[in-house]
């Protein structure tokens, strides 16, 4: 679902910082040979996530759903020297794919690929953060909050995708659509949840930006 015309949305990309060449390969590479690349975060998101990353110098990153690898280098962007991405995706095909990347990029040492249900991976990581990336599973939405929450260093930034679902979320909920439902319960948690503010940004389909306190 387009929420403005696609003449808009081009304009909007001929308007903003150019696509880094690495990332405009990756993004060629991954619609010409992995199923689903919509799910590529693109040009336009790709800049929102590297200057948020600038504006917020995260030391770690948290970012649930590889996919290609495309948003974690943006989100990479603005990472301070020492930094670590940690990034969480359930698709074995894909971690030499990703990594290919990664390590063409300035942050391929500073890149940590973990395999399996994020749910499992989280408790175990050591760690505080100040950026995190939500995009995986939809119906773990309000499962991945409750365990990154915690988890984040005062003044931290997590960034929820898709939470306008296509528009799902003007729509009635059909009966076995558990997605729209649980985005539906993730969107007013978010908003009304006391240890963050929060502020829902119409960005391709949806992009919840919430600040911890």
């Amino acid at each position: 679902m387009h929420f403005i015309s696609e003449e808009l949305e081009e304009y909007i990309e001929l308007h903003s910082e150019r696509e880094p060449e690495l990332l405009a390969k990756l993004n060629k590479e991954t619609y010409q040979k992995i199923l689903l690349p919509r799910m590529l975060s693109g040009h336009f998101q790709g800049r929102v996530l590297g200057m948020l990353s600038k504006l917020i110098r995260p030391i770690n990153i948290l970012e649930i759903g590889t996919y290609t690898g495309y948003a974690s280098l943006c989100l990479c962007e603005g990472m301070q020297e020492k930094g670590q991405l940690h990034t969480i995706d359930i698709k074995e095909e894909l971690i030499d794919f990703q990594r290919k990347y990664f390590d063409l990029s300035p942050w391929g040492s500073q890149i940590f690929q973990h395999l399996g249900e994020a749910t499992n991976i989280i408790p175990d990581l050591d760690l505080k953060f100040d950026l995190v990336f939500i995009d995986a599973d939809k119906e773990n939405y309000i499962n991945y909050w409750n365990l990154i929450v915690p988890k984040m260093n005062k003044g931290g930034i997590i960034l929820s995708d898709n939470v306008l679902w296509s528009g799902k979320v003007l729509e009635p909920v059909h009966k076995n659509d558990t997605s729209t439902q649980v985005l539906l319960e993730y969107n007013v948690l978010l908003r009304d949840d006391p240890r963050v503010e929060t502020v829902l940004l119409p960005i391709r389909d949806g992009l919840t930006v919430s600040r911890v306190l």
